[in-house]
């Protein structure tokens, strides 16, 4: 499978090469190829797709209700952006998705106090909207 365009809007590569899509849902969806793979950060079940999907239960300006299963969704986006096209996806595609992008870079190798300034350099420069977001970033494993 093809990845994505590294030009493309909303497509931000790790450090390891892996190239991966943020986007808002309330946006339409950007032209060209769709992804393999989405996983959406939403309070409320998403609309079906088309492609593989997994949703995390986030409610907008929080953070994730479980956090054990963002961590495995993380994981599961990162090994797959290895050969799939993946996309990261909230309401409006900065708090949610820049945060979830940041532990992506952290998983990637990125140190969890450089994550967020990671992904306003290479995503968008207000990605990771509140505090708490940051802070969980910080503390984030993988």
């Amino acid at each position: 499978m093809a990845g994505w365009d590294a030009g493309a809007p909303g497509v931000m590569a790790l450090p390891s090469g892996r190239l991966v899509r943020g986007r808002g849902l309330r946006a339409a969806l950007p032209e060209g190829p769709v992804p393999d793979f989405a996983l959406h950060l939403v309070g409320r079940r998403p609309s079906r797709v088309e492609w593989d999907s997994r949703w995390v239960r986030w409610p907008d300006f929080l953070l994730p209700r479980d956090r054990a299963d963002a961590a495995d969704a993380f994981r599961e986006a990162w090994g797959r952006a290895g050969d799939e096209r993946v996309e990261l996806a909230c309401g409006g595609g900065r708090g949610r998705t820049g945060t979830a992008l940041a532990c992506l870079a952290v998983i990637d190798g990125v140190p969890p106090g450089e994550a967020v300034s990671y992904v306003r350099a290479h995503y968008h420069p207000r990605a990771v909207e509140t505090p708490w977001q940051r802070r969980y970033v910080r503390d984030f494993r993988g």
